[in-house]
C-alpha cells in the first residue's frame, strides 16, 4: 500500500518527526490535497513555544496556511464551498477553521472550532490534518465545516500558500473601516515586520491607504522586504532601542499629531501602550498581532481614555471574507514581489526544523515548507 509522509510535534520544544501513513480510501465527499507549499505561521511558532492558551492533541501536525492540488476526490465532491467546480486538477486552499456554521458572520469565534493544522491529533485516522505533509485529507461527512476554495487555474501555489494570512490581514482593515477609524487616503503604522505586517503593508495600500509606515526589525530581510511592498518609511527597533525613541521617530515622519490607524501584527505584547502613542487622538488600534497568549505587560488604560481612541480586535477571518484575500494577490501578482517573502525548505525532519528555527530567529519572512518541489516551480 502506498504510503505517505506526514510530520508531528510531541510538544512545546520538539523536534519534528516525520511518519508514513497509508493512503486513505477516499470516500464520497472526500478529497486527498497533495500540498506544493505550506508556510509557518507566527501562530505555529507559539504554539512550538507553550503559548497557545487551550489544550492541544500532542503530538499533532502542524501547518495550515496552504495551496495544493486535488489528486482524488470522491464523487460528491464536486463544488467549493463557493460553488466553484472541483475535479482532480483542480489548485485549492483550506481556510484552517471548521466551524459549526450557526454563525457565519462571526464564524472565526466559533464555541465550538476545529483547525487542521491544530485541534486534530494525529491518532485520528487517516492521519492527514496539517499542512506539514505531502498531503491533507478533507472529508464534509466526517467534519461538515470544512471549506475548501478554488484558486485560480493559473496561480502558484506558492501564491496560493499567502492567502490565508493575508485574508487576515484584510479583515484586521475591514474591522477598522466598519468602525469608522479607516478610510481612502489615511495614514497607517503598521507594527511588526514579520510575514503578516509585510502582507499588511501590501493590504493597507491595495484597501486606500495614502501612507504606510512599517516598525520592526531586523533591516534585512524584514525591513528592507517592507520597502519594496511600499512601505513609505520603516522604523528598525533594533536602532532605536526605546519606547519614546521610536514614538518620536514614527511622528516625525508621520506628523506630529500622529496617523490615523496603527495595527500591530508583531506578536509581542509590548506593543500596544506603543502602538497607542503612535496614534493621533481620535485614532484607531487595532489589535490582530496576540493570537497566542505571549503574556501580559503593565500598561495605563488612563492614554486609552485620554487620546479617545477606537481599539479593535480582529481575529483571523471567516469563509466570507476568502475570496478577498485570493482576489488580491491574483490580481496584483506582478505588482508586489510576494514569492520574495518565501524561503524554501524540504520536506525532512531537517528541513521542517531549519524552516522552524529560521523563522523563530527572523532569517526569514515566511519559511515555506515544499513537500512536492516540481509543483510549485
Amino acid at each position: 500500500m502506498e504510503q505517505i509522509r506526514v510530520s508531528t510535534f510531541a510538544g512545546p520544544g520538539a523536534l519534528p518527526v516525520i511518519h508514513n501513513v497509508p493512503r486513505p480510501k477516499i470516500s464520497s465527499k472526500a478529497a486527498l490535497i497533495k500540498i506544493g507549499a505550506c508556510g509557518v505561521c507566527g501562530t505555529d511558532l507559539h504554539i512550538l513555544k507553550g503559548h497557545w492558551p487551550k489544550q492541544l492533541p500532542w503530538p499533532f501536525t502542524l501547518g495550515h496556511e496552504l495551496g495544493g492540488v486535488l489528486v482524488e476526490v470522491g464523487n460528491e465532491f464536486k463544488t467549493d464551498f463557493m460553488e466553484k467546480p472541483l475535479a482532480v486538477g483542480s489548485k485549492v486552499m483550506i481556510p484552517p477553521l471548521m466551524p459549526c456554521g450557526r454563525y457565519p458572520q462571526s464564524a472565526n469565534k466559533c464555541l465550538t472550532p476545529v483547525y487542521y493544522g491544530r485541534y486534530l491529533g494525529f491518532d485520528k485516522p487517516p492521519h492527514l490534518w496539517g499542512g506539514w505533509a505531502e498531503y491533507v485529507y478533507v472529508d464534509l461527512d466526517m467534519l461538515p465545516g470544512t471549506k475548501v476554495y478554488k484558486l485560480p487555474d493559473d496561480m502558484s501555489l506558492r501564491l496560493g500558500a499567502l492567502s490565508e494570512p493575508l485574508t487576515s490581514c484584510i479583515r484586521a482593515f475591514n474591522r477598522a473601516a466598519r468602525a469608522g477609524g479607516f478610510t481612502w487616503g489615511d495614514t497607517v503604522v503598521i507594527q511588526g515586520s514579520g510575514p503578516i505586517g509585510i502582507l499588511a503593508v501590501a493590504a493597507a495600500q491595495e484597501m486606500g491607504a495614502g501612507r504606510v509606515i512599517a516598525v520592526g526589525a531586523p533591516e534585512k530581510p524584514r525591513l528592507q522586504l517592507a520597502r519594496k511592498f511600499g512601505a513609505e518609511a520603516t522604523v528598525n527597533i533594533e536602532e532605536f532601542e526605546l519606547p519614546g525613541e521610536r514614538v518620536k521617530r514614527v511622528r516625525d515622519i508621520v506628523g506630529g499629531f500622529g496617523a490615523d490607524l496603527v495595527i500591530d501584527c508583531s506578536g509581542h505584547p509590548s506593543a500596544g501602550p506603543e502602538g497607542i502613542e503612535f496614534l493621533r487622538d481620535g485614532g484607531t488600534y487595532v489589535e490582530m498581532g496576540q493570537f497566542t497568549d505571549a503574556g501580559s505587560i503593565m500598561t495605563s488604560w488612563h492614554r486609552i481614555c485620554a487620546k479617545d481612541i477606537n481599539v479593535l480586535g480582529s481575529w483571523g477571518f471567516t469563509g466570507n471574507d476568502l475570496p478577498l484575500g485570493v482576489d488580491m494577490l491574483y490580481r496584483t501578482r506582478a505588482k508586489y514581489p510576494w514569492l520574495n517573502m518565501q524561503t524554501l525548505y524540504p520536506f525532512s525532519e531537517e528541513g521542517i526544523g531549519r524552516a522552524v528555527a529560521d523563522a523563530m530567529a527572523m532569517k526569514t519572512v515566511k519559511s515555506t515548507i515544499v513537500p512536492w518541489p516540481d509543483l510549485v516551480q
